[in-house]
């Protein structure tokens, strides 16, 4: 009996492969087809049985040696559709959380659009998951009350214009998708007069081979190239980044902060 073709969603998460849901690992024990992304770690394709058909769908290459091949999104939406109908429960597996950055909507409605049931399993995000695993809260009491999340490179390949307003708000901004634009990203924060700014690159984030570099952002671009960081990265921005264990720069604002508060019972 043929199967009825289903779409299911999923987050896979930052990387770490033992911070994908449970819920998200129960919908790959049923998959017939999964199809899965470059930043998606190899682990957790063993959840699906063995009789599924596993297809590599990254948007970028994989690295010399290794085969694989780019996709384009219109190929992967096609691909979702065809592998439903011939094959029944397709999961189509994400780094990260699939509508933060993730065109996961775009799949999803072209799947529905061409009659195939759809369900979404969220994942942790990097823009919140790798800070915090890295040491780096987004938001703390005193240092920084919000946060913005911004994709650092547009559908076109330029610099999203939410980023030149950003710099100009005291939250905590978390950029994604943005080391071709540091450079940029690092003299809109001059402009703004926030060349001192505390600022975080995390290379791999929740991975072994993590790396993060730590400067102000009049230093970032050098420390960057030093350490010979790229993609897949994260930038995280203000002054929360001071407190991560290996901040060595003097920062008044979070030593304020974080100093302890004397009450009447404590004097």
């Amino acid at each position: 009996m043929k199967k009825l073709p289903k779409l299911t969603l999923i987050g896979a998460g930052p990387g770490d492969p033992e911070l994908i849901t449970y819920k998200a690992v129960k919908a790959l024990q049923t998959a017939d087809a999964v199809l899965y992304d470059a930043l998606v770690h190899p682990d957790i394709l063993l959840y699906a049985p063995a009789s599924a058909e596993l297809v590599y769908v990254g948007k970028r290459p994989w690295q010399q040696g290794k085969g694989g091949c780019e996709f384009a999104q219109q190929d992967i939406n096609h691909l979702i559709v065809q592998y439903a109908h011939s094959h029944g429960h397709v999961v189509r597996l994400k780094g990260g959380d699939p509508f933060v950055f993730g065109r996961g909507f775009e799949e999803l409605v072209f799947a529905q659009d061409c009659g195939v049931e759809t369900a979404v399993v969220p994942g942790l995000s990097s823009s919140y998951a790798v800070p915090a695993l890295a040491g780096i809260p987004l938001t703390c009491r005193g240092v920084s009350e919000s946060f913005w999340v911004l994709t650092g490179t547009t559908k076109a390949h330029q610099l999203s214009d939410d980023v030149a307003v950003a710099v100009r708000s005291s939250a905590t901004l978390v950029v994604l998708m943005g080391m071709k634009h540091l450079p940029n990203i690092v003299q809109l924060l001059a402009e703004a007069g926030r060349g001192d700014e505390p600022v975080a690159v995390i290379q791999n984030g929740s991975r072994p081979d993590e790396q993060v570099a730590l400067a102000t952002a009049d230093q970032i671009v050098r420390t960057v190239t030093d350490r010979k960081l790229s993609n897949p990265a994260i930038i995280v921005i203000g002054a929360v980044v001071a407190l991560h264990p290996d901040w060595t720069v003097v920062d008044k604002r979070v030593q304020l902060a974080t100093a302890p508060v004397l009450t009447a019972t404590s004097r």
